[in-house]
């Protein structure tokens, strides 16, 4: 989110969650210019969330700071070591992995201790925001020993069949494109009954 006063509405909201891009190639990217005091007037109980794609560790640092952030997405191709060194600042780490029928969740196991919760996306060639859904019976395949985002063309009438997926160790669903008016504005209405539905 970037528009300050979609970013109030959507708050009042009460999601669990508030995401911010800081990839420079995403049409939802937030300058650094972006005034900070937005953000952090913020109710405490939202947490703040950095998205983040095969950047630098101070980049991530400095947004860290400025922001306020209480947890960053990675959402590219980072390390364990990497994921490690972002935990390390003091926010939770979710590590964004884009799925299709060819991936290997054995590789899953090297992030365990370096970060906090795997968020499971579409494959695409860019880094997430395609609205594309994938095939979520290849989740049958995780372990489900660490809990997941569910991420990836979510739409407000994907609520019944998600709440149906229990067994998968859902923690969160990430919504973004199939809520916008245009890239980076959400439809307040849209999230407000998705919001409600799912709680």
């Amino acid at each position: 989110m970037r528009d300050a006063t979609n970013i109030q509405a959507i708050a009042e909201l009460n999601p669990d969650y508030l995401g911010f891009i800081f990839y420079p190639k995403s049409p939802r990217y937030l300058d650094t210019d972006f005034a900070p005091e937005i953000i952090h007037h913020l109710p405490q109980g939202i947490k703040r969330t950095g998205v983040f794609v095969n950047t630098t560790e101070q980049i991530i640092k400095d947004a860290v700071i400025k922001y306020g952030l209480h947890a960053v997405q990675l959402h590219g191709n980072e390390s364990p070591e990497f994921c490690l060194k972002a935990k390390q600042m003091g926010v939770e780490v979710i590590k964004a992995f884009q799925i299709d029928e060819h991936f290997d969740f054995n590789t899953l196991s090297n992030y365990t201790k370096a970060c906090d919760f795997y968020l499971f996306d579409t494959k695409t060639k860019a880094y997430g925001g395609s609205g594309q859904k994938f095939d979520w019976r290849i989740l049958e395949k995780y372990d489900k020993q660490k809990p997941i985002f569910l991420s990836g063309g979510i739409t407000a009438e994907d609520v019944p069949v998600i709440l149906n997926l229990p067994q998968l160790n859902i923690y969160a669903v990430d919504i973004n494109s199939k809520f916008e008016i245009k890239p980076g504005l959400k439809d307040v209405d849209l999230v407000k009954g998705f919001i409600r539905r799912m709680r």
